[in-house]
């Protein structure tokens, strides 16, 4: 009786150019994420080389982040995408703000998404080198416009807005997210009706929180003011200069994790841990 041998395919039998525009076609903020690409990475050898590839990593930044796509912003992806978006989605780990050199200038990467869906994006540079940015409270300003509409025609939900603010210091290179991405707290004002939606980075010692800050208008879908502020224990707003110095160490500290829904949620913990302690 005749026996045939057995055959098995592995994935290393697969056509490499398949596999990558597979993988292109996965990534992206809806379906799979940047923590499940870099996942892949750890599968097998063959799998780490395809989703190292940079191009790979550039495609998953500009569609997570439609803000990037900005000529002010590229050159930061260029050397590495993946190193970039390794430092922009995670979280900070624990760090201290000591006496460091102070950014001079801040671009801002600012992108909100409604139900899954991108709705707004902008880029700001801000001079921070200036006695009057480093002597006044943190304050910058992401409108161009008061009262845009999000999304024209249509209803928004404060509460269903996800939001990123990517902070990158153009003389050195590394970004920071000092967004939650998920709101931590909404309030409302009843007389005018408004409500603000709140994002924030809390720091892990609980003294200042640095975070964004929607307002969107009753009714209308529209969104009044989309700003960064910052404030600290007391409820006092935290000047430039003393904010710079909390952005400089978020920016060389480790990053937590890869930026999974339970870091969102910590993040929200940390928030109201220091409401607690106000």
């Amino acid at each position: 009786m005749a026996t045939s041998a057995s055959s098995s395919t592995s994935i290393e039998d697969l056509n490499p150019d398949v596999l990558t525009r597979t993988l292109r076609l996965l990534d992206g903020p809806t379906v799979v994420d940047g923590p499940t690409l870099a996942a892949a990475c750890s599968a097998s050898s063959y799998l780490r080389s395809l989703s190292s590839q940079s191009d790979l990593w550039l495609h998953l930044c500009l569609s997570t982040w439609p803000s990037l796509h900005h000529p002010r912003i590229l050159p930061f992806l260029s050397t590495s995408p993946r190193s970039f978006f390794s430092n922009a989605f995670p979280f900070p780990e624990a760090f201290v703000a000591g006496e460091v050199q102070l950014p001079n200038q801040l671009i801002s990467a600012v992108d909100i998404y409604h139900r899954g869906t991108h709705v707004f994006s902008r880029v700001i540079d801000t001079d921070s080198s200036s006695p009057w940015f480093r002597g006044s409270p943190l304050l910058i300003d992401a409108m161009e416009q008061k009262a845009e509409a999000l999304l024209p025609g249509a209803s928004i939900s404060p509460n269903k807005l996800t939001l990123s603010w990517i902070l990158i210091d153009p003389a050195m290179g590394q970004p920071v997210n000092v967004s939650s991405r998920r709101a931590v707290g909404m309030e409302r004002n009843s007389y005018t009706g408004e409500t603000m939606v709140r994002f924030a980075s809390a720091a892990p010692a609980g003294e200042i929180v640095i975070g964004p800050v929607v307002t969107c208008e009753e009714g209308t879908g529209h969104m009044r003011d989309v700003v960064l502020t910052a404030g600290d224990i007391d409820g006092a707003y935290v000047s430039g200069e003393k904010a710079l110095k909390v952005l400089r160490a978020m920016m060389e500290a480790r990053r937590k994790g890869r930026g999974r829904l339970e870091e969102e949620e910590d993040a929200k913990q940390r928030y109201l841990e220091y409401l607690r302690r106000k």
